[in-house]
């Protein structure tokens, strides 16, 4: 087991098993349609790459492990490994915190001063609902949708053919939990998502309030 995750990784890590070096294999054997691991690698060194290319692979990999993967462990320190794990543990949590923050249901939350959690696999099955803002024994659901802008316009008609889909699944919910469901349309702006249908935002307010007072 360990020697095979070795030789995964450094095929991987040296792109041996990239398309450029092996060919085209899925488009190649869906085109051979065997019958038998024969009949497939009969056709493949045939047709694909020859045999002599790939065992040439081989012997280019036991070079990789053995010379340079070896070399480069060889220079690893003590305080090597304590500093990736301390990396790992402290800075890369940090950072996957910050972009949490940073996603979509993250600048909600801290507009609305509500906390948004996601939604259960049954309720995103039965409602269509990604997340939900717990108002006292009420719940208020979420949308999610990505959207684009092409020349100048946003590209909005498959997501309102599923709005309309889904508004019978969102009104059982409002009858259900109590409070309406609310799609979020997203776009991306300098590599960042952001919210697009801003005036959603009111409204939802609204909604807490509503909740809150009945």
């Amino acid at each position: 087991m360990a020697k095979e995750w070795i030789l995964n990784s450094a095929m991987n890590r040296f792109q041996l098993n990239f398309k450029r070096n092996v060919g085209p294999t899925s488009e190649s054997i869906r085109k051979c349609a065997p019958k038998t691991l024969e009949e497939w690698r009969d056709y493949y060194f045939a047709n694909v790459r020859p045999k002599e290319h790939i065992e040439e692979l081989g012997k280019t990999l036991y070079i990789k492990i053995t010379e340079v993967i070896q070399a480069e462990v060889a220079h690893i320190t003590e305080e090597d490994c304590i500093h990736y794990i301390i990396q790992l543990v402290i800075d890369r949590t940090y950072e996957g915190y910050v972009t949490e923050i940073e996603t979509i249901y993250g600048q909600l939350q801290q507009i609305l001063g509500e906390k948004i959690e996601p939604a259960p696999d049954e309720w995103d099955r039965l409602f269509n609902v990604d997340f939900y803002i717990q108002v006292g024994e009420k719940f208020i659901g979420l949308q999610i949708k990505p959207i684009s802008i092409e020349g100048g316009s946003v590209q909005l008609p498959q997501i309102f053919k599923e709005k309309t889909i889904q508004e019978e699944t969102h009104r059982q919910f409002s009858e259900v939990f109590g409070g309406k469901v609310f799609y979020i349309y997203t776009i991306k702006n300098d590599g960042k998502k952001e919210i697009y249908n801003k005036e959603v935002i009111q409204v939802i307010k609204e909604e807490i309030e509503r909740l809150k007072e009945a």
